[in-house]
Protein backbone atom coordinates (compact mmCIF):
# COMPACT_ATOMS: atom_id res chain seq x y z
CA UNK A 1 0.00 0.00 0.00
CA UNK A 2 1.37 3.40 -1.00
CA UNK A 3 1.97 6.13 1.56
CA UNK A 4 1.04 9.76 0.93
CA UNK A 5 3.77 12.40 0.80
CA UNK A 6 2.65 16.00 1.40
CA UNK A 7 4.92 18.96 0.73
CA UNK A 8 4.69 21.45 3.57
CA UNK A 9 3.17 24.87 2.76
CA UNK A 10 2.13 23.81 -0.75
CA UNK A 11 -0.65 22.04 -2.63
CA UNK A 12 1.65 19.17 -3.65
CA UNK A 13 0.74 15.62 -2.57
CA UNK A 14 1.84 12.38 -4.19
CA UNK A 15 1.84 8.63 -3.49
CA UNK A 16 5.08 6.82 -2.64
CA UNK A 17 5.46 3.05 -2.46
CA UNK A 18 7.26 1.57 0.58
CA UNK A 19 10.24 0.48 -1.54
CA UNK A 20 10.34 3.67 -3.64
CA UNK A 21 12.50 6.71 -2.94
CA UNK A 22 10.73 9.99 -2.30
CA UNK A 23 12.67 11.51 -5.20
CA UNK A 24 11.48 8.83 -7.64
CA UNK A 25 7.89 9.16 -6.43
CA UNK A 26 7.97 12.94 -6.83
CA UNK A 27 9.29 12.61 -10.38
CA UNK A 28 6.64 10.02 -11.19
CA UNK A 29 4.05 12.57 -10.03
CA UNK A 30 5.48 15.25 -12.35
CA UNK A 31 7.37 17.17 -9.67
CA UNK A 32 11.03 18.23 -9.65
CA UNK A 33 13.22 18.08 -6.54
CA UNK A 34 16.87 19.09 -7.14
CA UNK A 35 19.16 16.05 -7.41
CA UNK A 36 22.43 14.95 -8.93
CA UNK A 37 24.01 11.59 -8.08
CA UNK A 38 20.89 9.72 -6.85
CA UNK A 39 23.12 7.64 -4.54
CA UNK A 40 23.29 9.74 -1.37
CA UNK A 41 26.79 11.04 -2.08
CA UNK A 42 26.44 14.65 -3.24
CA UNK A 43 23.74 15.93 -0.86
CA UNK A 44 21.94 17.92 -3.57
CA UNK A 45 18.53 16.45 -2.78
CA UNK A 46 18.58 16.93 0.99
CA UNK A 47 15.54 18.29 2.77
CA UNK A 48 13.63 17.97 6.04
CA UNK A 49 11.01 15.45 7.11
CA UNK A 50 8.46 17.50 9.05
CA UNK A 51 6.51 14.45 10.18
CA UNK A 52 6.53 10.74 9.52
CA UNK A 53 9.26 8.10 9.34
CA UNK A 54 11.68 7.10 6.59
CA UNK A 55 14.47 4.61 6.09
CA UNK A 56 17.60 5.07 3.99
CA UNK A 57 19.14 2.45 1.71
CA UNK A 58 22.42 4.01 0.51
CA UNK A 59 24.89 6.86 0.98
CA UNK A 60 25.27 9.30 3.82
CA UNK A 61 26.02 12.89 2.83
CA UNK A 62 24.47 14.25 6.02
CA UNK A 63 26.35 15.52 9.04
CA UNK A 64 25.15 14.84 12.62
CA UNK A 65 23.50 18.24 13.03
CA UNK A 66 21.51 17.76 9.80
CA UNK A 67 20.34 14.34 10.91
CA UNK A 68 19.33 15.84 14.28
CA UNK A 69 17.14 18.31 12.36
CA UNK A 70 15.36 15.42 10.55
CA UNK A 71 17.15 16.15 7.29
CA UNK A 72 17.17 13.29 4.79
CA UNK A 73 18.37 12.65 1.27
CA UNK A 74 15.25 12.24 -0.83
CA UNK A 75 17.10 10.07 -3.36
CA UNK A 76 17.51 7.34 -0.75
CA UNK A 77 14.71 8.01 1.77
CA UNK A 78 11.87 5.50 1.60
CA UNK A 79 8.66 5.98 3.58
CA UNK A 80 7.63 3.96 6.57
CA UNK A 81 4.48 6.07 7.03
CA UNK A 82 2.71 9.02 5.48
CA UNK A 83 5.15 11.94 5.26
CA UNK A 84 5.18 15.71 5.36
CA UNK A 85 8.41 16.97 3.78
CA UNK A 86 10.13 20.31 3.27
CA UNK A 87 12.58 20.05 0.33
CA UNK A 88 14.96 22.89 -0.49
CA UNK A 89 12.97 23.41 -3.69
CA UNK A 90 10.16 21.69 -5.56
CA UNK A 91 8.20 22.63 -8.65
CA UNK A 92 6.05 21.13 -11.36
CA UNK A 93 8.16 19.66 -14.11
CA UNK A 94 7.98 21.40 -17.47
CA UNK A 95 7.30 18.56 -19.94
CA UNK A 96 8.65 20.67 -22.80
CA UNK A 97 11.86 21.88 -21.10
CA UNK A 98 13.80 18.60 -21.08
CA UNK A 99 14.87 16.98 -24.33
CA UNK A 100 16.40 13.65 -25.22
CA UNK A 101 18.34 13.96 -28.45
CA UNK A 102 21.46 12.90 -30.26
CA UNK A 103 24.57 15.06 -30.31
CA UNK A 104 27.52 14.94 -32.69
CA UNK A 105 31.09 15.40 -31.49
CA UNK A 106 32.07 18.63 -33.22
CA UNK A 107 35.43 19.28 -31.59
CA UNK A 108 37.84 17.66 -29.15
CA UNK A 109 40.59 19.69 -27.47
CA UNK A 110 42.87 18.61 -24.67
CA UNK A 111 42.82 21.47 -22.17
CA UNK A 112 45.23 19.73 -19.78
CA UNK A 113 46.84 16.31 -19.54
CA UNK A 114 43.70 15.03 -17.81
CA UNK A 115 41.00 17.42 -19.08
CA UNK A 116 39.28 17.20 -22.47
CA UNK A 117 36.96 19.78 -24.01
CA UNK A 118 34.19 17.86 -25.74
CA UNK A 119 32.15 20.22 -27.92
CA UNK A 120 28.83 18.68 -28.97
CA UNK A 121 26.42 19.92 -31.60
CA UNK A 122 22.72 19.05 -31.63
CA UNK A 123 20.96 18.12 -34.89
CA UNK A 124 20.02 20.94 -37.26
CA UNK A 125 17.02 22.86 -35.98
CA UNK A 126 17.30 21.51 -32.41
CA UNK A 127 17.75 24.14 -29.69
CA UNK A 128 17.90 23.20 -26.03
CA UNK A 129 16.63 25.59 -23.40
CA UNK A 130 18.75 25.57 -20.25
CA UNK A 131 19.97 27.93 -17.57
CA UNK A 132 23.60 28.79 -16.99
CA UNK A 133 25.12 26.31 -14.53
CA UNK A 134 22.92 23.33 -15.40
CA UNK A 135 24.16 19.94 -16.60
CA UNK A 136 23.22 17.20 -19.04
CA UNK A 137 23.14 13.40 -18.95
CA UNK A 138 25.19 11.44 -21.44
CA UNK A 139 23.29 8.19 -22.02
CA UNK A 140 25.64 5.30 -22.69
CA UNK A 141 24.88 2.30 -24.89
CA UNK A 142 24.29 0.12 -21.81
CA UNK A 143 21.75 2.61 -20.44
CA UNK A 144 24.04 4.04 -17.77
CA UNK A 145 24.26 7.81 -17.48
CA UNK A 146 27.05 10.28 -16.79
CA UNK A 147 26.42 13.85 -15.64
CA UNK A 148 28.47 16.71 -17.07
CA UNK A 149 27.99 20.44 -16.62
CA UNK A 150 27.73 22.65 -19.67
CA UNK A 151 30.44 25.31 -19.84
CA UNK A 152 28.77 27.32 -22.61
CA UNK A 153 26.24 30.10 -21.89
CA UNK A 154 22.56 29.43 -22.69
CA UNK A 155 22.49 31.59 -25.81
CA UNK A 156 24.70 28.92 -27.42
CA UNK A 157 21.73 26.57 -27.39
CA UNK A 158 22.64 24.53 -30.48
CA UNK A 159 25.17 22.45 -28.59
CA UNK A 160 27.09 21.89 -25.38
CA UNK A 161 30.70 22.24 -24.29
CA UNK A 162 31.82 19.78 -21.64
CA UNK A 163 35.05 19.73 -19.60
CA UNK A 164 35.68 16.02 -18.98
CA UNK A 165 38.43 15.01 -16.56
CA UNK A 166 40.06 11.62 -17.00
CA UNK A 167 39.39 9.53 -13.89
CA UNK A 168 42.01 6.75 -13.52
CA UNK A 169 40.25 3.44 -14.00
CA UNK A 170 37.10 5.13 -15.29
CA UNK A 171 35.87 3.23 -18.34
CA UNK A 172 33.91 6.12 -19.82
CA UNK A 173 36.47 8.89 -19.31
CA UNK A 174 39.21 6.59 -20.60
CA UNK A 175 37.13 6.04 -23.74
CA UNK A 176 36.76 9.81 -24.13
CA UNK A 177 40.54 10.25 -24.13
CA UNK A 178 41.46 7.16 -26.16
CA UNK A 179 38.56 6.40 -28.50
CA UNK A 180 36.15 9.31 -28.93
CA UNK A 181 36.56 11.14 -32.22
CA UNK A 182 35.04 13.99 -34.20
CA UNK A 183 31.76 12.94 -35.79
CA UNK A 184 30.83 10.33 -33.18
CA UNK A 185 27.18 10.40 -32.12
CA UNK A 186 26.17 10.46 -28.44
CA UNK A 187 22.76 10.37 -26.79
CA UNK A 188 21.99 13.13 -24.30
CA UNK A 189 19.18 14.33 -22.07
CA UNK A 190 19.18 17.98 -21.00
CA UNK A 191 18.82 20.04 -18.81
CA UNK A 192 19.17 19.01 -15.16
CA UNK A 193 20.15 20.74 -11.93
CA UNK A 194 19.49 23.90 -9.94
CA UNK A 195 23.04 25.26 -9.76
CA UNK A 196 22.20 28.65 -11.23
CA UNK A 197 22.45 32.33 -10.37
CA UNK A 198 19.94 33.74 -7.89
CA UNK A 199 18.75 37.33 -7.96
CA UNK A 200 20.56 39.47 -5.40
CA UNK A 201 22.72 42.55 -5.10
CA UNK A 202 25.22 40.76 -2.85
CA UNK A 203 28.80 40.23 -4.03
CA UNK A 204 29.45 36.70 -5.28
CA UNK A 205 32.13 34.21 -4.31
CA UNK A 206 32.60 31.57 -7.01
CA UNK A 207 34.63 28.58 -5.81
CA UNK A 208 35.70 25.92 -8.31
CA UNK A 209 37.77 22.80 -7.89
CA UNK A 210 39.30 21.43 -11.09
CA UNK A 211 36.56 20.94 -13.74
CA UNK A 212 34.07 22.50 -11.33
CA UNK A 213 35.07 25.55 -13.34
CA UNK A 214 32.74 24.46 -16.20
CA UNK A 215 29.33 25.49 -14.80
CA UNK A 216 30.84 28.59 -13.22
CA UNK A 217 32.21 29.58 -16.63
CA UNK A 218 28.68 29.28 -18.01
CA UNK A 219 27.23 31.45 -15.23
CA UNK A 220 29.89 34.16 -15.46
CA UNK A 221 29.74 34.39 -19.26
CA UNK A 222 25.94 34.57 -19.10
CA UNK A 223 26.16 37.38 -16.53
CA UNK A 224 28.52 39.33 -18.78
CA UNK A 225 26.33 38.79 -21.84
CA UNK A 226 23.29 40.06 -19.91
CA UNK A 227 25.16 42.97 -18.36
CA UNK A 228 24.50 41.83 -14.79
CA UNK A 229 26.67 44.16 -12.73
CA UNK A 230 27.69 42.52 -9.45
CA UNK A 231 31.01 42.30 -7.66
CA UNK A 232 32.34 38.77 -8.05
CA UNK A 233 35.48 36.85 -7.20
CA UNK A 234 36.45 33.48 -8.64
CA UNK A 235 38.65 31.21 -6.54
CA UNK A 236 39.75 28.37 -8.81
CA UNK A 237 41.69 25.55 -7.19
CA UNK A 238 43.77 22.71 -8.58
CA UNK A 239 46.54 20.44 -7.38
CA UNK A 240 49.10 21.99 -9.75
CA UNK A 241 49.34 24.80 -12.28
CA UNK A 242 48.27 22.67 -15.27
CA UNK A 243 44.94 22.07 -13.56
CA UNK A 244 44.02 25.73 -14.11
CA UNK A 245 43.46 24.94 -17.75
CA UNK A 246 41.76 28.12 -19.05
CA UNK A 247 42.99 31.68 -19.46
CA UNK A 248 39.41 33.00 -19.48
CA UNK A 249 39.42 34.11 -15.80
CA UNK A 250 42.52 36.27 -16.33
CA UNK A 251 40.88 37.84 -19.38
CA UNK A 252 37.66 38.49 -17.46
CA UNK A 253 39.64 40.18 -14.69
CA UNK A 254 41.40 42.40 -17.23
CA UNK A 255 38.19 43.43 -18.99
CA UNK A 256 35.77 43.69 -16.05
CA UNK A 257 36.70 45.88 -13.05
CA UNK A 258 34.05 44.15 -10.90
CA UNK A 259 35.61 40.71 -11.43
CA UNK A 260 38.56 39.38 -9.42
CA UNK A 261 40.39 36.10 -10.01
CA UNK A 262 42.33 34.15 -7.37
CA UNK A 263 44.05 30.98 -8.63
CA UNK A 264 44.89 28.51 -5.84
CA UNK A 265 47.18 25.46 -5.84
CA UNK A 266 46.84 22.81 -3.14
CA UNK A 267 49.78 20.46 -3.81
CA UNK A 268 52.56 22.01 -5.89
CA UNK A 269 53.30 25.63 -4.91
CA UNK A 270 54.26 28.11 -7.57
CA UNK A 271 55.51 31.69 -7.19
CA UNK A 272 52.72 34.24 -7.52
CA UNK A 273 49.89 31.77 -6.84
CA UNK A 274 48.11 31.03 -3.57
CA UNK A 275 49.00 27.74 -1.89
CA UNK A 276 46.09 26.32 0.09
CA UNK A 277 42.86 24.40 -0.22
CA UNK A 278 40.64 26.54 -2.41
CA UNK A 279 37.86 27.10 0.15
CA UNK A 280 40.48 27.95 2.81
CA UNK A 281 41.80 30.69 0.53
CA UNK A 282 38.34 32.26 0.54
CA UNK A 283 38.33 32.34 4.33
CA UNK A 284 41.82 33.83 4.44
CA UNK A 285 40.53 36.79 2.43
CA UNK A 286 37.07 37.01 4.03
CA UNK A 287 36.92 36.08 7.73
CA UNK A 288 33.25 37.13 7.68
CA UNK A 289 30.98 35.96 4.87
CA UNK A 290 27.76 37.46 6.23
CA UNK A 291 27.17 39.71 3.20
CA UNK A 292 28.01 37.31 0.37
CA UNK A 293 26.48 34.69 -1.91
CA UNK A 294 28.63 31.61 -2.58
CA UNK A 295 28.52 29.26 -5.56
CA UNK A 296 30.75 26.22 -5.05
CA UNK A 297 31.44 23.40 -7.49
CA UNK A 298 33.81 20.46 -7.10
CA UNK A 299 34.12 17.07 -5.44
CA UNK A 300 31.77 16.35 -2.51
CA UNK A 301 34.47 16.57 0.17
CA UNK A 302 35.25 20.13 -0.97
CA UNK A 303 31.66 21.33 -1.29
CA UNK A 304 30.72 19.86 2.08
CA UNK A 305 33.75 21.39 3.82
CA UNK A 306 33.04 24.74 2.17
CA UNK A 307 29.44 24.73 3.34
CA UNK A 308 30.36 23.90 6.93
CA UNK A 309 33.16 26.46 7.16
CA UNK A 310 31.44 29.21 5.18
CA UNK A 311 28.29 29.04 7.32
CA UNK A 312 30.49 29.04 10.43
CA UNK A 313 32.01 32.27 9.04
CA UNK A 314 28.56 33.87 8.86
CA UNK A 315 27.35 32.98 5.37
CA UNK A 316 23.56 32.53 5.52
CA UNK A 317 22.75 28.91 4.64
CA UNK A 318 20.24 30.16 2.05
CA UNK A 319 23.06 31.96 0.22
CA UNK A 320 25.18 28.84 -0.30
CA UNK A 321 24.68 27.00 -3.61
CA UNK A 322 26.68 23.93 -4.59
CA UNK A 323 27.09 21.40 -7.35
CA UNK A 324 29.04 18.32 -6.28
CA UNK A 325 30.84 16.33 -8.97
CA UNK A 326 30.44 12.66 -8.04
CA UNK A 327 32.61 9.99 -9.67
CA UNK A 328 31.39 6.47 -10.47
CA UNK A 329 33.75 5.15 -7.78
CA UNK A 330 31.99 7.31 -5.17
CA UNK A 331 28.60 6.16 -6.42
CA UNK A 332 29.68 2.51 -6.28
CA UNK A 333 31.03 2.95 -2.76
CA UNK A 334 27.65 4.37 -1.66
CA UNK A 335 26.05 0.96 -2.16
CA UNK A 336 23.12 -0.36 -4.21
Amino acid sequence: MAFTVTVANSEYRFPCEPNESVLDAAQRAGLEIPFSCRKGVCGTCKGRVVSGETRAFAGDALNPSERAENQVLFCNARPRSDLVIAPRAIAKADPFARKTTTARVFRLKRLADDVMLVHLRFPAGIRVKFQAGQHLNLILDNGERRDFSMANPPRESDGAQLHIRHVPGGAFTTAVFEKLKRGDILNVEVPFGDFMLRDSAKPILFVAGSTGFAPIQSIIEDMMIKGIARDMTLYWGARQRSGLYSDLPARWAKDNPRFRYVPVLSDVPEPGLRHNLVHKAVLEDHPSLANFQAYVCGVPVMTQAAKAEFTAAGLPEGEFFADAFVTRAEVAAAGP
